[in-house]
């Protein structure tokens, strides 16, 4: 299966237990690999037969922008059922991180795999 990677995307918003975590923004590190057959569009250098991934990323920063999750993990559920919204997108392996969320490590996160039809 083919994939189209976003790689790094930078939201701020709000997420988290703590109560000082709910009063303000925070980065949240997003990365998304959308599995598609791309051969369509390999062959017609045409958009419209491809996964729009500025489109996805988009939506994608707007979510965890507003979505006030307390957990990454539901995040990350609310991320894929996004990017399974696309009829292309067969399955998808969504990141989510949280910098400087634990004492000395660079970032603390989940990574989740779903399918179309789960």
């Amino acid at each position: 299966m083919d994939q189209i990677i976003i790689r790094d995307l930078v939201a701020r918003g709000i997420i988290g237990l703590n109560p000082w975590e709910r009063e303000k923004p925070q980065e949240i590190l997003i990365n998304l690999t959308l599995f598609a057959d791309l051969r369509r569009a390999g062959e017609s250098d045409n958009l419209e037969d491809s996964v729009n991934y500025s489109v996805i990323a988009k939506k994608a920063i707007a979510l965890a922008e507003s979505a006030r999750r307390l957990t990454v993990e539901a995040l990350a559920a609310d991320l894929a059922k996004l990017c399974l919204e696309d009829p292309r997108v067969e399955r998808v392996r969504v990141r989510v991180e949280k910098p400087g969320a634990v004492r000395f490590s660079r970032s603390v996160g989940v990574e989740i795999e779903r399918s179309r039809g789960e």
